[in-house]
């Protein structure tokens, strides 16, 4: 049923079909994006993605409220996880170089069924990652012009009741905040999405210009920052259980529950697989790249700032720039990390409105999304219209829902995600062994089902009302599934 998706011909469709019709499985219509991206593109668009989020938001909260100091550990654990998968996404990244990322990928080894509850989980990870790195975006831009208007002898502060969701999620509690909306995050997302409407080339060329700028910041962070670094601070590293996931060791694997979200760049990769010059060598590259280079950052910077400032002072949208607060010589570093805040996390949202648009194209593609989210544009090669739609939702959710509960959902589609492909890379060494494997898993077998377990266990350990809250997703989504995709499926067509 699959042979013609699983034969990696990526650039033009089959010959008895017309080029502008579907063609089996998730390659229909694939030539209509174009090919202008190189390894060292999409080395950087994982960094883009990865380095971001977790470092200048994630980070703080996970330390302030669960793992102490130990979320240095907490980032080891989530990247060994992520190591495991993305050993499996290079292999079907280069097998099968599609823009569906996880969803055709499972859609190839386990089915159109399974494949749809992994491409709505995908929504949980692209969609709501850029809303809630849009929140913590608003969060650094607010403090960058607050501190630029202090610096110019001006007593100017955002306006309160546009700067936040209008509740918050805390301790087990919603409180509401008295604010409207979230201004500022509505606004990123809005000027993003028409970046990434524009081209991927474009696209592709801005977030390298963002990932050099944030770098830098990152590397005077652990270079200046670990002179300030207080050993005491780290003492105790695994700060003792205060009940539940606060604290102790149960704390630290919450903690890796929720950096998890910082390392769904590899994967936003995969996505990019479509428009990549030499997919078969350059995904692999582009992946396991990117996911070496950030995970080594991350573990340098947790540990510059659980022991620059005391791990409870960290629980804000901006722990970096609270960290350095209290350093009034390291005022400039203040601002310069603002500024790559604001920039890096711009390259954050950049890469997930690229990546959800092109997840809903191949769903479209295959029948089970309405067809216009599966339409090219006919100038700029995008597909513009399940963009439009993927900013509009974006910037909604960025407005009205806080940090907390959109990074949690982020997770638990991302491991959910994770898990399948690492148990489709197994189900397809076994199904279909004579496929040309351009990059194989080494130990498939090992890797696979550690993989799936690790991600399996770090979902174990969310909160209950994750749990709530993901039923509630999964339900809309095979609500929409038998309502809409199984009856409009071209795979049950028979196309």
């Amino acid at each position: 049923m699959f042979k013609d998706l699983l034969i990696v011909k990526p650039v033009a469709p089959a010959p008895h079909v017309d080029a502008g019709e579907p063609v089996e499985g998730s390659l229909r219509g694939e030539a209509n994006l174009k090919r202008v991206l190189t390894a060292r593109h999409l080395v950087l668009l994982g960094i883009g993605a990865i380095i971001g989020a977790g470092i200048f938001v994630m980070t703080g909260q996970a330390a302030a409220n669960h793992a102490g100091p130990a979320i240095m550990l907490s980032f080891v654990l989530a990247g060994l996880a992520c190591a495991f998968a993305g050993l499996c996404y290079a292999e079907f990244a280069a097998m099968i170089p599609v823009s569906g990322s996880a969803y055709s990928y499972t859609y190839a080894t386990l089915g159109e069924a399974v494949a749809w509850f992994v491409g709505w989980s995908l929504v949980l990870e692209y969609l709501f990652a850029a809303s809630a790195v849009a929140v913590g975006w608003s969060a650094y831009t607010i403090s960058l012009l607050e501190n630029l208007a202090g610096m110019a002898g001006m007593d100017w502060t955002f306006p309160a009741w546009l700067a936040s969701a209008p509740f918050t999620y805390t301790n087990g509690e919603f409180v509401m905040t008295g604010a409207l909306f979230n201004l500022p995050a509505v606004l990123i997302i809005a000027a993003v999405g028409t970046l990434c409407y524009v081209g991927m080339q474009q696209s592709a060329t801005a977030n390298a210009i963002i990932v050099a700028i944030k770098m830098v910041v990152i590397l005077a962070l652990i270079g200046f920052g670990m002179q300030y670094v207080n050993a005491d601070n780290w003492v105790p590293f695994i700060p003792e259980n205060q009940g539940g996931d606060r604290f102790g060791i149960e704390g630290v694997l919450r903690g890796a529950s929720i950096v998890f979200f910082a390392y769904i760049g590899f994967d936003a990769v995969s996505t990019a697989a479509q428009e990549a010059k030499n997919p078969q060598r350059d995904m692999p590259i582009g992946i396991l790249g990117s996911l070496v280079v950030c995970t080594l950052l991350y573990i340098a910077v947790a540990a510059v700032l659980t022991g620059m400032v005391p791990y409870t002072d960290l629980g804000t949208a901006k722990p970096v720039a609270t960290a350095l607060e209290p350093y009034a010589d390291l005022a400039w570093l203040k601002l310069a990390v603002e500024i790559g805040a604001v920039a890096g996390l711009s390259s954050v949202i950049l890469v997930m409105l690229m990546g959800q648009p092109r997840i809903f194209f191949a769903m479209s593609r295959d029948g089970l999304m309405p067809k216009f989210l599966g339409k090219a544009h006919p100038r700029f090669g995008t597909p513009h219209k399940a963009t439009v739609v993927v900013a509009i939702v974006a910037a909604l959710l960025a407005a009205f829902f806080p940090l907390g509960v959109l990074g949690d959902l982020v997770s638990m589609g991302t491991l959910l995600a994770f898990a399948t492909v690492c148990i489709g890379v197994m189900v397809l060494r076994r199904t279909r062994p004579d496929l040309a494997r351009p990059f194989k898993v080494p130990l498939a077998p090992v890797v696979g089902t550690l993989g799936a377990l690790s991600c399996l266990a770090l979902v174990f350990f969310m909160g209950w009302y994750n749990w709530v809250l993901l039923a509630a997703w999964t339900v809309v989504g095979f609500t929409i599934y038998f309502g809409y995709g199984y009856r409009h499926s071209l795979l049950r067509q028979g196309r």
